[in-house]
């Protein structure tokens, strides 16, 4: 990582350092993940950035119109073209063990390799190119999308992950966010 910016000296707030607003979001979290990963930790020194990714998470997860392969292909996407290695490391455990991604598909997002599957390559264009744009991808990598099967709301969908991987991913940025133990096999450095 970069040395050229200003790491955060906040420190990852436990249910036991928590203040009741923190203790809230923390419950919500502990509740849909089953225990308080890193990068939670550090984001809910602002309660509302913690809580606001919560809510943008799930609501992709229950109503992207997405299958749980191409959510996993969305942030992968999205966190490596973000040089975000925790959530690239989260999402590959997810992909791996519960999503699906099938494990050509994965190593090749993981390495930068083209991905073996056009439907999926096209989902991959077009969520990094987004991201890589400012909202802006080309209409070549925009028809692709399209011609594969994705709809113009599908594309508002990425937008959607896109914000709430930019929470994650430059949380995990400014405060160099440890990857957790259950994500350690999946890291990349």
């Amino acid at each position: 990582m970069s040395e050229h910016f200003v790491a955060s000296t906040l420190q990852g707030i436990t249910p036991d350092s928590a203040n009741e607003e923190q203790k809230e979001v923390l419950a919500a979290a502990l509740k849909a993940v089953g225990f308080i990963p890193n990068m939670y930790a550090n984001m809910v020194n602002v309660p509302a950035v913690l809580s606001t990714y919560l809510h943008g998470y799930a609501a992709f997860r229950q109503k992207s119109g997405f299958t749980p392969t191409e959510q996993e292909v969305i942030f992968l996407a999205i966190s490596r073209q973000n040089g975000c290695n925790y959530c690239t490391a989260a999402h590959s455990m997810l992909a791996d063990k519960m999503s699906g991604v099938p494990a050509p598909v994965l190593a090749a997002i993981r390495t930068g390799a083209p991905v073996p599957d056009a439907k999926l390559q096209a989902l991959h264009d077009y969520a990094r190119e987004l991201v890589a744009s400012g909202g802006k991808p080309s209409a070549q990598v925009g028809a692709a999308f399209l011609a594969a099967g994705y709809s113009e709301a599908q594309a508002l969908q990425i937008v959607l992950a896109a914000a709430v991987k930019t929470l994650s991913n430059y949380t995990n940025h400014l405060c160099r966010t440890e990857v957790d133990e259950k994500f350690s096999a999946y890291r990349v450095d």
